[in-house]
């Protein structure tokens, strides 16, 4: 999956980006009515209730946009939080307060809301041994975050992006001319470009996941929209051969279901795909 470096890369270009586009060539409204001088004293309030996610995004920000702010870290990421927290104070120039305090509480706001609905899920998966995944279904150029809240929260990311593992879904299937050549297609393809990527492969019937077994050399089977008894039926008769996943319309209430047939993982696209942010707010402290 994707390095540390290569994550660190990405979320460095998410401050960067996001700087570029909240702030341009200036924080007009600062500057024209703050003294350059002037040092104040911000609180992050939490005016809502769940699991907080973003703290030390937070710290990243603020050290790209000022390294001389100085944040004092109440509340860790991960910790559960109710209406009045304080979560952190930043102390420094107040026109870097300002120039950071859009971006800063936007994200922290959306990875709030990712990270809470991962605990629910994962809370409710609890004793079962199924662990919950992410999916690409994120905010296109905030993938990292989103990703980094669902590991907050508890939950596993599932492969970053198309190039730190391959999943053969429906269309490549059909496409490639049924599961049995885009297996032997992939396996070629892997040898000749030297990777050593995980490959999973997407089954829509018990047909073909029989296919998938016979064909081999398979990391995972991706179980898809199965009800719970072709579930049951499907991790029988994959065994200990490779690992298993269910996705498909997965919620809160059908996921212990799923979990309870055995698989491994079950992945959810609603953990980034359909969250309301939590209430966060920057209060200047007097």
């Amino acid at each position: 999956m994707i390095t540390p470096e290569a994550f660190k890369n990405e979320v460095d270009r998410i401050i960067e980006n996001a700087i570029r586009e909240d702030v341009g060539p200036g924080d007009h409204s600062s500057l024209a009515c703050i003294d350059k001088k002037s040092l104040g004293t911000a609180e992050l309030l939490v005016k809502d209730e769940g699991i907080i996610a973003g703290v030390d995004f937070a710290k990243q920000l603020l050290n790209y946009v000022d390294p001389e702010l100085e944040v004092d870290v109440r509340i860790k990421d991960g910790t559960t939080i109710s209406y009045g927290d304080i979560v952190l104070y930043i102390s420094g120039s107040s026109q870097s307060i300002l120039k950071a305090e859009r971006t800063m509480l936007n994200s922290m706001q959306r990875m709030s809301a990712i990270a809470t609905k991962t605990k629910e899920y994962v809370d409710a998966v609890a004793g079962t041994g199924a662990k919950i995944l992410d999916t690409r279904k994120t905010t296109p150029g905030f993938r990292a975050l989103e990703k980094w809240a669902v590991k907050i929260g508890g939950g596993v990311n599932h492969r970053f992006a198309l190039y730190d593992a391959i999943m053969l879904k429906d269309n490549h299937i059909d496409m490639s001319g049924g599961v049995a050549k885009a297996i032997s297609k992939t396996h070629a393809y892997l040898k000749e470009n030297n990777l050593n990527i995980p490959l999973i492969v997407e089954a829509r019937t018990l047909k073909e996941i029989e296919a998938i077994l016979k064909a081999g050399g398979v990391d995972r089977i991706l179980i898809d929209n199965f009800n719970y008894t072709d579930t049951r039926t499907a991790v029988a008769l994959i065994g200990d051969q490779c690992e298993t996943e269910s996705s498909g319309g997965i919620d809160l209430e059908t996921v212990r279901g799923y979990a309870d047939c055995g698989v491994n993982y079950i992945s959810v696209g609603a953990l980034t795909h359909s969250v309301y942010n939590k209430d966060l707010s920057l209060n200047a402290v007097e």
